[in-house]
């Protein structure tokens, strides 16, 4: 698997305490959407902390990574691989059975950046259903579950792969609130056409949270992929989404034979990702399409039926200050509205 996941593992800062500065040092505390306050200032030196916020990247980085995505290019996936490679939901079956429930942190930060989750989860708050994509091993629906006090709230975790949904149906938390109505799960492929989880109803959902989820699906897959989101929210449901923006680390750091096709990658273990433009989510929610600029773009009623409430990317540097080595790391988030 490629060693930049949610966040970097491959080169982890060191342990060293810096002097003590004005700038917060610490978890990360700010309002939805502004992705913390440590701004790196010209006379900051980049070495200081940890990680740094709203840093856009240097020539430097531009350069390389320029340069990388064109030694990826003339070093593709072979057309047999390729094909290997598209819908095949063992390779996350081994990923979970290799991983368990340990590979990705519980997602204590989604209540901060998408407060429509802390309504909905709040006591007396009413009649409220959410459906999660791409669940995992609970990593999102489970810190949800944990913070609700909602006894009319419920979750709907679904996932591509039949082992990631067994480790969720088997976890603590999902058998002490499943008795109550509060949970479900079921095995879900998003990519499959004219298609809704099991016990989901046409405009009976409230809230779809993807994180990272969007970019495991093949540019060919995006149009089906929408209709079924847009079929399930209600009128006035939102999208709550996360997922890897264009030029992040992980994408630059590919190396020969995981480029599938233009920004979308097979990493070491099988499993897919694309990395997004801002502008590119906007145009497959909002249906407001430029030419050519998407696959499947003239299908009829393909993309759109979104409003667009946040959109924003979260441009982050991480510094390993033993090695000196700075990391850029881009991840694009969103709150769609159903028209």
């Amino acid at each position: 698997m490629d060693c930049v996941a949610e966040a970097p593992v491959c080169a982890s800062p060191n342990d060293e305490q810096p002097p003590k500065q004005s700038k917060p040092d610490g978890p990360k505390q700010s309002d939805p959407f502004q992705f913390g306050s440590r701004f790196l200032l010209p006379e900051d030196d980049p070495m200081q902390f940890n990680a740094w916020d709203h840093v856009e990247v240097d020539d430097e980085y531009k350069e390389y990574a320029r340069s990388q995505i064109e030694k990826q290019r003339s070093q593709p996936v072979s057309e047999f691989d390729k094909a290997r490679f598209m819908n095949d939901p063992s390779k996350w079956d081994t990923f979970y059975k290799n991983n368990g429930e340990n590979f990705f942190k519980d997602r204590k930060w989604l209540q901060q950046e998408f407060p429509a989750l802390v309504e909905a989860t709040t006591e007396g708050a009413g009649p409220r259903r959410v459906v999660e994509l791409g669940c995992g091993a609970g990593n999102t629906l489970f810190p949800v579950l944990k913070q609700n006090l909602n006894r009319e709230f419920h979750i709907h975790g679904c996932d591509f792969s039949a082992q990631a949904v067994s480790l969720v149906k088997s976890h603590p938390i999902y058998l002490e609130n499943h008795p109550e109505g509060n949970v479900s799960a079921s095995v879900y492929d998003l990519g499959l056409p004219d298609t809704l989880p099991e016990g989901i109803e046409p405009d009976s959902v409230d809230i779809v949270v993807m994180v990272f989820v969007f970019s495991a699906l093949a540019p060919e897959q995006w149009v089906a992929a929408l209709g079924n989101i847009r079929r399930m929210l209600k009128k006035g449901g939102k999208c709550l989404l996360r997922d890897y923006g264009r030029n992040d680390l992980a994408q630059v750091r590919f190396r020969g034979s995981r480029y599938l096709e233009e920004n979308f990658y097979v990493r070491g273990d099988g499993t897919r990702v694309y990395f997004f433009e801002e502008s590119e989510l906007e145009q497959i929610f909002t249906g407001k399409v430029l030419h050519d600029q998407l696959v499947n773009a003239d299908v009829a009623g393909g993309y759109g039926g979104f409003t667009v409430n946040k959109l924003a990317v979260d441009k982050r540097m991480l510094v390993n200050r033993k090695r000196q080595i700075k990391m850029y790391r881009r991840w694009v988030q969103a709150i769609f509205e159903k028209i």
